[in-house]
């Protein structure tokens, strides 16, 4: 992968055609656009704070996460950790497989959680969505979502003062000036509106 904040402009405006004329995403996912990506996100029971009951263990929901989607993916492209629910998106060959190793999750942090806040028999999780990426407008829409996730709700006003999450590795790899470019070419709009709404 090449180093973008190390280019010259020509560089990069060079790097930039080449990925457009190929069809190609002008950064990140790896491999391109070539492969099936998907929106995971996933919510706690009445949208409670159960992840966010402490900064542990957010850390450490967010270590095993990405483990375990790491262990049947391709790659994980952008995810954030919230105190009731994440975002995570990923880009997979079996969706089942992951659906199947986030079910096993889900089922081991319930477990762990009601022992550590001795509640034994409580619902942690209410439901867990996987959005099939549709176009290349959708993915980066959905890199802007989920890295704009902590300013949405009100935790942070900027997307690097959110610990949990990647937008700070994203900051770090394409500058801030291009981060702001494509959140200006792919705005998020009315996306997630309704999606985890209790039922």
């Amino acid at each position: 992968m090449y180093n973008w904040r190390k280019m010259t402009e020509e560089q990069q405006d060079e790097v930039l055609k080449s990925r457009q004329g190929n069809k190609i995403a002008w950064h990140s996912p790896p491999n391109g656009y070539t492969k099936t990506w998907y929106h995971i996100s996933a919510a706690c029971f009445e949208h409670k704070n159960i992840i966010g009951s402490s900064a542990e263990r957010m850390v450490d929901f967010e270590n095993k996460l990405r483990i375990k989607l790491s262990s049947v993916s391709e790659s994980i492209i952008s995810w954030c950790i919230m105190p009731n629910h994440y975002h995570i998106l990923i880009q997979a060959m079996n969706i089942s497989a992951c659906k199947k190793e986030l079910g096993k999750l889900h089922g081991s942090t319930s477990f762990l959680w009601n022992k550590e806040d001795n509640i034994q028999g409580r619902k942690c999780w209410h439901r867990c969505l996987a959005k099939k990426i549709k176009s290349e407008e959708h993915l980066f829409a959905t890199i802007n979502y989920i890295h704009n996730n902590p300013v949405k709700h009100k935790y942070v006003s900027k997307w690097q003062d959110w610990t949990f999450s990647s937008a700070k590795n994203y900051l770090d790899d394409v500058g801030f000036e291009h981060a702001k470019k494509m959140w200006l070419e792919y705005p998020v709009l009315n996306m997630g509106n309704g999606w985890d709404d209790y039922e």
